[in-house]
């Protein structure tokens, strides 16, 4: 059954390297949820996260020739979706001026077992974070990037990774409370 997925991904990927629309229409709902899910991760608004999948499959459908097939497809569309947000908070950091706060709100006090949190909750806290601490933050820990890596990325200093990333674990810690993650 794995197998046949395989194949059937491989057959839609020929497709859209014949630039055709029924292919890339099919590639594109296959991959829809996936790229969204990876976009809502590293942009605070919907519409922003909805922006960023529509111009990572343009990257995809234009650059789909260049795919290493002996590598997950779904990795390549991962990479795709995350320097396109990247490029996005580039684009829109340069006219927005960053202010840093101390303390953020935390919505609910009481006490939960932090398994119990749902993938909307936990990008509901990092989106409570700055721009560029939740971008380095997920960068870092969840994509594994190195520092020197995340500052080429972002065009900022390595130790301004390092601080970002310090701050965001701060903040992150303010807004789960140690007893709220041992429970």
């Amino acid at each position: 059954m794995e197998s046949r997925k395989e194949e059937n991904i491989e057959f839609i990927i020929q497709g859209c390297i014949r630039k055709n629309n029924k292919f890339q229409e099919l590639l594109y709902k296959k991959f829809f949820g996936y790229a969204l899910s990876v976009a809502l991760i590293y942009n605070h608004q919907r519409s922003d996260a909805l922006e960023v999948v529509n111009d990572s499959f343009v990257k995809v459908f234009s650059k789909i020739g260049k795919y290493d097939t002996t590598k997950p497809f779904q990795g390549w569309i991962r990479k795709i979706v995350i320097n396109t947000s990247i490029d996005h908070l580039r684009r829109n950091s340069k006219d927005h001026q960053f202010v840093e706060t101390d303390k953020y709100p935390i919505r609910d006090e009481t006490p939960n077992v932090i398994s119990h949190l749902a993938a909307q909750d936990i990008i509901e806290i990092l989106n409570l974070l700055p721009q560029y601490h939740k971008t380095v933050f997920c960068l870092y820990e969840i994509e594994g990037y190195s520092h020197d890596e995340i500052a080429e990325q972002l065009g900022i200093p390595t130790s301004s990774s390092r601080v970002y990333l310090t701050r965001a674990k701060q903040q992150l810690r303010e807004l789960l409370p140690v007893n709220y993650l041992k429970e």
